[in-house]
C-alpha cells in the first residue's frame, strides 16, 4: 500500500474555485478512474496558505501511474479544468509525495 499526498498552493482568492472543481467534477473523475481518496484538507495555519492537501491510497505504483494517466487524458477532466479556470489560473504550485506506512502505522 502507498499513500500519495498532493498539495496545491492556490493563487490569492482562488481556493473556493478549486474546492468547487473538486466537489463538482474531480471527485467523480477520481471514482471513474479508480482513485481511492482518504481525505481532503485545507491549511488553516502555516506559511503556505491557502493550500488544498489530499491523500490517495494506491495498491501499487503501477496502479497509480495508470490511474493518473487515464485521468489526465480524460476529455471530461480537460473540460472541467478549462471551465474552472475561465477567470484565471487556480494553482501556482503543485507537489506530491508517495508515502509508505511503517510497520506500526494504524494505516497499512
Amino acid at each position: 500500500m502507498f499513500v500519495e499526498i498532493c498539495t496545491y498552493h492556490c493563487l490569492p482568492n482562488r481556493l473556493p474555485a478549486l474546492l468547487a472543481r473538486f466537489e463538482n467534477a474531480t471527485l467523480a473523475l477520481f471514482a471513474k478512474h479508480g482513485f481511492k481518496p482518504l481525505g481532503f484538507f485545507v491549511s488553516e495555519f502555516g506559511p503556505n496558505r491557502p493550500e488544498l492537501k489530499y491523500l490517495l491510497e494506491w495498491r501499487s505504483l503501477d496502479q497509480r501511474m495508470a490511474a493518473w494517466t487515464a485521468f489526465r487524458a480524460d476529455p471530461e477532466w480537460e473540460r472541467a479544468r478549462l471551465e474552472s479556470e475561465a477567470d484565471g489560473q487556480l494553482v501556482d504550485v503543485m507537489s506530491n509525495e508517495i508515502l509508505v506506512p511503517t510497520r506500526f502505522s494504524p494505516i497499512r
